[in-house]
C-alpha cells in the first residue's frame, strides 16, 4: 500500500462509556488498514490510553464536550489524532510512573504506556491534541 491515505473518522460525547466507541473503531478498522494482530494490542491500548486522557483530563467528563478521534494510513504509518476540547496540560512535566515514589500510584501511567507502546508520541496545542504513530 503506498501513495494514497486512507482516513478514517469518528466524535463522541466525552462520557467514560464512550470508550467503547474506541475499541469498536479499531476493530472495524483492522481488516481495512491491514493491522497485524502484534501491532492491533500496541494500538488500542495507546489508543484507549489517549482516548481515556480526552475524556476525563481533557473535557474533565462534560457531556457537552467532544473527543474526536482521526485515524490515517500513509505508506506503512499509521496514525491517530485524539483531540479534546480541554485546555491541554503540561506534557513535558509528568511524574515519571517508574519512580519508586509513583509506583503505588493508580493513576499516571497513560502516557507512559503510550510512549512504550506507540513509534511516535506528539503533543500539540498545549496538550489538548495527541498523535500516536505506528511503523507497519
Amino acid at each position: 500500500m503506498t501513495g494514497i491515505a486512507q482516513q478514517y473518522e469518528i466524535e463522541f460525547a466525552s462520557l467514560a462509556e464512550n470508550i467503547i466507541e474506541v475499541e469498536q473503531f479499531v476493530d472495524g478498522l483492522k481488516d481495512k488498514l491491514q493491522i497485524s494482530d502484534n501491532l492491533y494490542g500496541n494500538l488500542l491500548i495507546s489508543l484507549t490510553e489517549a482516548v481515556n486522557n480526552a475524556i476525563i483530563h481533557g473535557n474533565g467528563l462534560d457531556a457537552k464536550k467532544k473527543v474526536k478521534v482521526l485515524c490515517k494510513r500513509e505508506n506503512n504509518v499509521i496514525s491517530f489524532n485524539i483531540t479534546d476540547e480541554g485546555n491541554g496540560f503540561d506534557y513535558n512535566n509528568l511524574p515519571d510512573p517508574t519512580d519508586p515514589n509513583n509506583i503505588e500510584k493508580l493513576t499516571g501511567r497513560g502516557v507512559f504506556l503510550m510512549k512504550q507502546l506507540s513509534d511516535q508520541l506528539i503533543f500539540s496545542n498545549d496538550g489538548s491534541q495527541v498523535e500516536l504513530q505506528f511503523k507497519c
